[in-house]
């Protein structure tokens, strides 16, 4: 993950903002350490101080000098001159009058990619460029003849980018849009940006946002999530076109220091079960459990509080269901990813006059007349629930997410104001996974706490009955199955309907399962598309299949 001097070498010579930067850094500390990618082992690191790549021209310094109070990130990308910003506002009136002789662009890419053949018309690249007073005297900046205006190479990628990040990027938040490792930005005006990252948890940025511009700036991010903001108007949701979750609260009335935002970022890819287990968020044992209830159509609710990690563990297992099944997704916002080929992925529908919205009921509702081997809401906070319920009752496994942190409080959630579901209904769910984020010797992980195995209601007692599967011991962060040999879901729910003769064989196939998981992170299998094609193969052909010895 390190990268060696020819490969340093080459990014510096390529990158001239880059060198720029590390030239006006070199007086400060030591040279940073490159990485193509940032191990999680630095997580703990006092000083860190390193660079690393992110997605075409930006690059990531995060550092701490002795006498910092906090870890910083700075965002390394192209910046522009004062004469530079001359030649960029230039472009802009002519890009405008361009752009208005163009059909409508649906998409971010057909926008890029507009502008890119726009500047291609109104620029001339040339080595030795022009400065503002060479370019008016020859009319190189527009005038009557409308002449092409010269840039250098240089000029031109870095004008390029500031034009392309401002209209259909995040503007100044643009190099976190980027960055692999962000989970969250919190911007709030008047301060530096504060972002939640993977490795360094929360870290201030050295982006600023302004309280003149805070407010125009937070109107034109709502418009680009499709939900603007007003004074009338002061709260949105939305989601950019990468699936990144937005929350802007815009009017000083509402939000006392100014605009604020909150972005939860979407991951591209999704975060592999291996993966999870390396972390220890949970045990291949728990994994193997959770193999085995996907396969076999169990519904499974994957809970705990904010930020906990649900969607992304959600996201991992659903490998685990079979590859010919059909999957049925409802949500808010795009988050859940199906690797599956027959994969109806549907989302809700706010905007535009009031009869033509579509909320997840109706989704849901929808599902049940489509025929789906699974259902999975992205998550059920209200009275869809119901619906959640009746597709189980007619037999559709489910798997959703949903805020509670304790088996207790979702069956309080469930049965009581506003969902309201009887609580001899609740033996239709079969599996909680109870997962949070938890402070352990200093440090901020996420862990699966409990799995919990629903058995039914006991008349007499008037209570949903359940028993403890798997448990997290924080004292050596270790998880134990405490239902070996006594699971209600694999003996009663699994082996009694898929014909094992006895249903204690039913473990052998647990002991299987964790063996092939525990043997993928042994051979540093963590691509999340790797893992699919293992399971799915296993599936298949086996355990003669597989590309390991078991």
């Amino acid at each position: 993950m390190l990268m060696d001097e020819k490969e340093i070498e080459k990014i510096i010579r390529e990158n001239p903002h880059l060198a720029e930067y590390l030239e006006s850094i070199k007086d400060k500390m030591e040279m940073p350490k490159f990485y193509s990618q940032v191990p999680r082992d630095l997580k703990g690191e006092k000083y860190p101080n390193l660079i690393y790549p992110t997605k075409e021209t930006i690059f990531i310094h995060i550092y701490r000098l002795p006498g910092m109070e906090e870890i910083e990130y700075h965002a390394i990308e192209p910046t522009l001159s004062e004469e530079e910003k001359k030649k960029r506002d230039m472009i802009m009136e002519r890009l405008y009058e361009e752009a208005i002789k163009k059909k409508e662009m649906s998409t971010k890419e057909e926008i890029r990619e507009l502008i890119r053949k726009m500047m291609d018309r109104i620029v001339v690249v040339s080595e030795k460029g022009a400065s503002t007073e060479e370019g008016k005297k020859k009319g190189l900046f527009g005038g009557l003849a409308k002449s092409k205006i010269v840039l250098t190479p240089l000029e031109r990628e870095k004008i390029e980018y500031d034009i392309t990040k401002n209209i259909v990027g995040g503007g100044p938040l643009e190099p976190f849009m980027r960055d692999p490792y962000i989970e969250d930005v919190h911007v709030i005006t008047g301060q530096n940006v504060y972002l939640v990252h993977k490795v360094f948890e929360m870290v201030k940025t050295n982006i600023f946002i302004d309280e003149k511009w805070a407010p125009t700036f937070s109107q034109e991010f709502s418009e680009k999530i499709g939900s603007p903001v007003s004074d009338g108007q002061p709260i949105a949701d939305g989601t950019l076109p990468d699936g990144s979750r937005v929350n802007i609260i815009h009017s000083k009335d509402v939000s006392l220091k100014g605009p604020t935002m909150t972005i939860r970022k979407f991951s591209e890819t999704p975060i592999s079960v291996t993966q999870l287990i390396k972390w220890g968020t949970m045990s291949a044992g728990i994994a193997a459990y959770l193999w085995l209830c996907l396969q076999y159509g169990r519904s499974v609710f994957v809970c705990g509080e904010t930020a906990s990690g649900k969607t992304t563990t959600t996201n991992a297992i659903i490998p685990f269901i079979p590859p010919e099944k059909k999957i049925y997704t409802a949500e808010n916002t795009p988050e859940v990813h199906v690797p599956h080929p027959v994969w109806q992925q549907l989302l809700t529908r706010s905007t535009g006059p009031k009869e033509s919205h579509v909320d997840l009921t109706d989704l849901l509702d929808a599902a049940l007349r489509s025929r789906p081997d699974y259902i999975i809401p992205g998550e059920v906070r209200g009275i869809e629930a119901r619906v959640v319920f009746q597709a189980m009752q007619t037999g559709h496994p489910v798997i959703t997410t949903f805020h509670a942190g304790s088996v207790t409080k979702v069956i309080q959630r469930f049965t009581g104001h506003p969902i309201n579901i009887p609580k001899p209904f609740m033996d239709n769910l079969d599996v909680i996974l109870i997962q949070m984020a938890v402070e352990r010797k200093g440090k901020r992980i996420r862990r699966v706490l409990s799995v919990e195995e629903i058995e039914g209601y006991n008349k007499e007692v008037d209570a949903i009955m359940s028993r403890r599967a798997f448990e997290w011991n924080p004292v050596d962060d270790t998880h134990l199955f405490r239902a070996n040999r006594n699971s209600y879901i694999l003996e009663e729910k699994i082996a009694k309907n898929a014909g094992f003769e006895d249903r204690m064989q039913i473990y052998e196939e647990f002991d299987l399962r964790k063996k092939i998981l525990e043997r993928m992170v042994e051979e540093g299998i963590m691509d999340y598309y790797e893992v699919v094609k293992i399971v799915w193969t296993y599936y298949k052909e086996g355990v003669d299949g597989l590309p390991f010895s078991v």
